[in-house]
């Protein structure tokens, strides 16, 4: 599994918050009636001190709590050349020719979940059951209940923002399923019991308390607020709940702290009234929707309080504003620092990000900022939150001057074959790294084949592609498209349109492979 969700360090997930709900449907059975037992959970846990056992409790949870495994099939290179000049030389060499075919691979994950409801809704994170690698795909998902009853599920909705994931498996007989507490009333020092399946040991319990309540990382993000526990959670614990000592699922386990790969004590888990509204709305099938400001953000941090003469942990300082975004609109500047959103103070707990995520697109918002060290108020009318795959793109920068060759797949392969060129579509970030406006279309080139006509007329990495054949270029595929229309006419030839930096555009024949 991707080590970045899991234990080769500090982790975070995208998450959102609301107010806590029950997901209770069907007749209680199973792990539900040892909730509202009031008799058993009093004899469980005393009043006061630390509980005589888990044991009880644990026999009465554990039923819900299931295995998830994934199958998934993943698409490799059959060339270790693979994206780079010598690739064509391998597969000819090989017999292959310059369409060899790719190998298909097979893929495994595990993971926890728990049960919602006696139908058989199913909660775990969406890393669990989404594959890492972007060539995978996703081919079934198996969910084992502890006492070894296995079952296709279906995948209902996932949410990459949160890290969450509802799943739907049919039975026979009403399930045994748990229910969502208030994390909001948890308190630091409080019993708390993890249920998973630690490197696929099924049916694994352990118990801690709860070390921190929402927990920043530091990882940035609009959804960086966890519940942290000493209980200990390893590598297949993602998904699996965190019980408090009345059976209610407070958290779900999400990442931990280890600087060795194991469990250090440092778990973090995504708070029930975070997670619990998000499941509501997957379960449904409804479109998750956040706000969305366009803005990046700097948290105020010692050295940021010191240089502005500023409270810590107060703020957090505008870096940079999007083109033609919420932000830009309603006339945020890069160096306002904001203090306040919706009449809320932005602390490390109680971010911008999570403040403006947690609000529907199209609210008008207050905002007070404070810029050369006075005091401004600001109205703005917030976007949609773009998809976690586009603020990634977003935030992806181009170094024009990098001479490292570009992932295999990363552009289109007809336009490698016959150009020699890996190209990717312009965004307002490449535009500016390569100092021209935004607004600047056309396709950019990442790597040129050094045995190419291309190399030998001197493209190189950053020039941008702006027409071909008198055609204007604004996509991938409108080149695609030019190079195609060459090739079927009979020519040998395609005539380029080539933007470079500081320079006038130029024509340029290049010779098609």
């Amino acid at each position: 599994m991707n080590n970045v969700r899991y234990v080769y360090g500090l982790s975070s997930a995208l998450l959102v918050g609301g107010a806590a709900i029950s997901l209770i449907t069907g007749t209680p059975l199973g792990a539900q009636v040892a909730q509202n037992d009031g008799a058993v959970m009093d004899r469980v846990v005393p009043v006061v001190g630390a509980p005589a056992s888990f044991a009880d409790l644990t026999a009465q949870l554990q039923p819900a709590v299931v295995n998830i495994a994934t199958r998934q099939r993943i698409e490799v290179a059959n060339n270790p050349f693979a994206g780079t000049p010598f690739a064509e030389l391998f597969n000819r060499r090989q017999g292959g020719g310059s369409g060899a075919q790719p190998q298909t691979r097979e893929a495994q994950s595990l993971g926890s979940g728990f049960i919602i409801s006696a139908d058989g809704y199913v909660v775990t994170n969406n890393h669990v059951i989404s594959p890492p690698d972007t060539r995978a795909k996703l081919e079934s998902i198996t969910v084992t209940l502890t006492d070894g009853t296995e079952y296709e599920a279906e995948l209902v909705g996932a949410d990459a923002a949160s890290d969450l994931a509802v799943l739907k498996i049919k039975a026979n007989r009403p399930l045994p399923f748990v229910t969502f507490g208030d994390s909001s009333a948890a308190r630091v020092g409080e019993w708390v019991v993890a249920i998973g399946n630690p490197f696929g040991l099924s049916g694994t319990v352990t118990s801690g308390i709860i070390s921190a309540v929402y927990r920043n990382t530091g990882q940035g993000g609009a959804y960086d607020r966890f519940l942290q526990t000493d209980a200990s959670i390893n590598r297949g614990n993602s998904g699996g709940p965190l019980f408090d000592m009345r059976g209610n699922v407070i958290g779900i386990n999400n990442a931990i702290f280890s600087p060795s790969g194991g469990s250090v004590g440092i778990g973090f888990a995504i708070p029930s009234e975070i997670a619990a509204p998000i499941v509501e709305q997957l379960r449904a099938g409804r479109e998750i929707q956040r706000g969305y400001l366009g803005v990046g953000l700097a948290p105020i941090d010692e050295d940021f309080a010191a240089s502005l003469g500023l409270p810590k942990k107060r703020g957090e300082l505008v870096q940079t504003v999007q083109d033609d975004s919420p932000a830009s609109r309603a006339g945020f500047k890069p160096g306002d620092i904001v203090t306040k959103v919706n009449s809320k103070d932005v602390t490390s707990e109680q971010t911008v990000s999570f403040l403006v995520a947690n609000l529907e697109p199209g609210a008008q918002v207050p905002v007070e900022l404070l810029r050369d060290g006075k005091q401004v108020a600001l109205n703005v009318t917030l976007g949609k939150r773009p998809s976690e795959a586009e603020l990634q793109a977003q935030a992806q920068t181009f170094d024009p001057d990098a001479e490292e060759p570009m992932a295999p797949g990363e552009s289109d392969g007809t336009i490698e074959e016959k150009l020699g060129l890996q190209v990717l579509g312009m965004t307002p970030q490449i535009a500016r790294s390569l100092g021209v406006p935004a607004d600047t279309k056309g396709v950019v080139i990442g790597t040129v084949d050094p045995n190419s006509d291309a190399a030998r007329k001197g493209l190189r990495r950053g020039d941008i592609i702006l027409s071909a054949n008198y055609q204007e270029v604004t996509s991938i595929e409108t080149l695609l498209t030019q190079v195609e229309a060459a090739e079927s006419e009979g020519r040998e030839a395609i005539l380029l349109r080539v933007q470079r930096r500081n320079s006038p555009p130029a024509f340029l024949p290049i010779r098609l492979r």
